[in-house]
């Protein structure tokens, strides 16, 4: 797991390596000081001090803010205190579409993004948010950093605008409702809430539920008078809505693996000396693998708390689901070709 969340970071680390202190004159080099003959050299110059902005839309008490968090802590540290970072959860500084752009524009220094989200920009990108396109999170990340497909994606990303510093595990889309669901044929005229997006839309359709979006914020309200019979969201966030409250059912349906790219601008990126990218990107790979260790054991421990707040909790086989969302990979290769279809079953090992 490790190892696959550090990719990236560990591939820029080396590079800095060839590289050496090539970046701007108040690099700091590697050393410190040094005595030669008895005398003490001038101690390097320091770096010149950035603030970078970071923004997102989870709140301050989400485990987005707590990666963030160690982000600016671990910066500071790798940088000797020449990088802070300001975070802005919430989307204080815009919707994440807003976000991304100002990034890729330099407006922005940071932001956390879905790659199925960037398909807006690229979009054969789209099937990294498709309804059972990956096996778990490692199996995504597995496509991503071990496949040739998979690092050409980074080079597109790159030339927009946005440099990956590191990918994070940001939970699973689970469906919960208020009848059981212990196959797909449950799910038939289901009135499913889900987002005012195709693949959450998708799902719903090929799982052959009635695909109901609606606000956010409506919700809770939604299911407590049954206007909707059931919604689909990561544990977490169940939990932090307490749908749990109106809902008798979960099903543990799998079906989008929600990823977190850490994005830094590359404009912003390539201003920063030599010592400050390999700090931000070390910093970067900790934050991500905190972010996906802490989603990993939220998940595990919030099946138990739904089920002492009586929930059932069940298993559909995903197979089944996998089976009726076919048509939308069929669709996608007749748009886009089939080389990111070829490279999830590659990864799939």
């Amino acid at each position: 797991m490790k190892k696959m969340i550090t990719a990236l970071a560990l591939a820029a680390i080396g590079a800095f390596a060839l590289t050496g202190c090539g970046g701007s004159p108040g690099g700091n080099p590697a050393g410190g000081n040094s005595t030669t003959g008895g005398n003490t050299s001038s101690p390097p110059p320091a770096e010149k001090s950035v603030t970078l902005k970071i923004g997102f839309q989870a709140n301050s008490s989400s485990n987005e803010y707590k990666a963030a968090e160690l982000l600016a802590e671990k910066a500071k540290e790798y940088s000797n205190g020449s990088i802070t970072i300001e975070i802005y959860p919430g989307g204080q500084l815009g919707d994440d579409r807003a976000m991304i752009d100002q990034v890729a524009a330099g407006a922005l220094d940071m932001v956390y993004a879905e790659t199925g989200r960037l398909g807006l920009w690229e979009p054969e990108l789209e099937i990294f948010g498709y309804p059972f396109a990956f096996d778990d999170f490692d199996h995504m990340m597995r496509t991503l950093t071990e496949t040739e497909y998979g690092k050409s994606i980074y080079e597109k990303l790159e030339a927009r605008g946005w440099k990956i510093l590191a990918n994070a595990y940001n939970g699973t889309r689970q469906t919960t409702s208020n009848k059981e669901i212990q196959s797909i044929d449950d799910m038939k005229g289901m009135k499913l809430r889900v987002p005012n997006a195709d693949a959450n839309l998708a799902f719903a359709k090929y799982s052959g539920a009635a695909a109901t979006p609606m606000p956010f914020a409506e919700v809770y309200l939604a299911l407590k008078t049954n206007a909707v019979d059931g919604q689909e969201n990561p544990l977490s966030t169940i939990d932090a809505q307490k749908f749990y409250e109106v809902q008798g059912f979960c099903a543990l349906t799998g079906h989008i693996i929600n990823d977190n790219n850490y994005i830094i601008s590359k404009i912003v990126f390539d201003k920063l000396s030599a010592a400050q990218q390999e700090a931000i990107t070390k910093a970067a790979a900790e934050a991500a693998e905190f972010h996906t260790k802490t989603f990993m054991d939220d998940e595990a421990a919030l099946i138990e708390k739904f089920e002492q707040n009586g929930m059932t909790i069940t298993t559909p086989d995903k197979a089944q689901f996998r089976e009726a969302c076919a048509p939308m990979y069929d669709e996608y290769v007749s748009k886009y070709g089939d080389a990111a279809v070829k490279a999830i079953e590659e990864a799939r090992g």
